[in-house]
């Protein structure tokens, strides 16, 4: 793949974002002057790119996939889904193109910068966004419940995956057993989960990943949802009961929405803002999402120990599978967490 920053990138990226905004002639020729790489997941690499169209700055996103591992969604299918839910009124970064996987630049999209924080241990901890943080669960249900609104056939032309409770439970449990590693916590969370979870069909989209750590803060709060690459069909509570999971909180545990609200404000703002969830439904999928946060822990650390993706920072995420033991334990006897 092309390096984005080099003369060969900078004038392909020009290309895609020249035909993302349109008529050329009508507002004059794209110009990439630099390309910064930023801090990102290990599933993508972004940069920051400083432009010119017609003479006039412009501040854009470029993400694409990092490595042939990404099992998630593929950028095209990623941009349709932002730009619908965007439409919807889910505050999302605008895409400006996308590009393919078989192109130099590689399975990508690019986006409008959208200033703020997404760094969830500084805006939960920062005094700048504490006025942030105070309205924060209202917007992030209010976000859900519109996501939530359009029925499952809105998004019927994406081939998107899903299932349901049931479905999705099978499918972990058979990971777990391919790995061929025993966890007790992990075989308790099983066997507890599979009498409970809905076997009805998925009702909705849900953005997959709806957390701290996928939400990009200003001084207002919530100015965009990040990383739409886990998006699939499910129900409403899944969303909620992952924005819930103990892992997310950064350290603010007594808060346990994401480190920022409490589950009350969030069912509340959810409901009043249209949304229709079942509290029992919110835990049992937090069980679940606490459980599925485990597999991803013992997924990368395979990745690590098998030779298949070598990388400390896999192998030191595996290490956090203890951790969710603990969570586990404590969310099947006590039912709060």
């Amino acid at each position: 793949m092309l390096d984005p920053a080099s003369a060969e990138g900078r004038q392909a990226l020009a290309s895609r974002i020249a035909e993302g905004l349109g008529d050329q002639r009508l507002q004059g020729p794209v110009e990439v002057l630099t390309v910064v790489p930023l801090s990102g997941g290990a599933s993508s690499a972004t940069y920051r790119l400083e432009a010119l169209r017609g003479g006039q700055p412009l501040r854009l996103v470029f993400q694409r996939t990092a490595g042939s591992e990404h099992a998630g969604l593929g950028r095209s299918v990623q941009a349709a889904v932002q730009r619908r839910a965007g439409a919807l009124g889910v505050p999302v970064a605008p895409v400006i193109a996308t590009t393919d996987a078989a192109s130099a630049l590689g399975d990508g999209v690019i986006t409008g910068f959208v200033a703020g924080e997404a760094l969830a241990p500084k805006w939960l901890r920062l005094p700048d966004f504490a006025a942030a943080r105070a309205v924060l669960t209202g917007q992030c249900a209010a976000a859900l419940a519109k996501l939530h609104a359009a029925p499952a056939g809105h998004w019927a032309d994406l081939g998107l995956s899903g299932g349901s409770g049931a479905e999705l439970l099978a499918a972990m449990e058979a990971l777990y057993r391919r790995l061929g590693v025993t966890v007790a916590a992990f075989d308790l969370a099983f066997a507890w989960l599979k009498p409970r979870m809905p076997e009805a069909a998925p009702t909705c989209l849900v953005h997959g990943d709806f957390r701290s750590g996928n939400l990009m803060l200003d001084g207002a709060g919530l100015a965009a949802v990040l990383d739409w690459e886990l998006t699939h069909l499910s129900v409403p509570e899944e969303d909620l009961g992952w924005l819930c999971v103990q892992a997310w909180r950064f350290g603010q545990w007594q808060l346990q929405v994401g480190g920022f609200g409490t589950r009350e404000a969030l069912l509340a703002a959810y409901a009043e803002a249209g949304g229709v969830a079942c509290p029992q439904a919110v835990h049992l999928w937090e069980v679940y999402g606490t459980l599925k946060w485990g597999m991803s822990c013992l997924q990368l650390a395979d990745d690590h120990v098998s030779g298949r993706v070598p990388s400390v920072e896999r192998a030191a995420i595996g290490r956090r599978v203890s951790e969710v033991a603990a969570d586990l334990t404590y969310l099947l006897a006590f039912g709060d967490l």
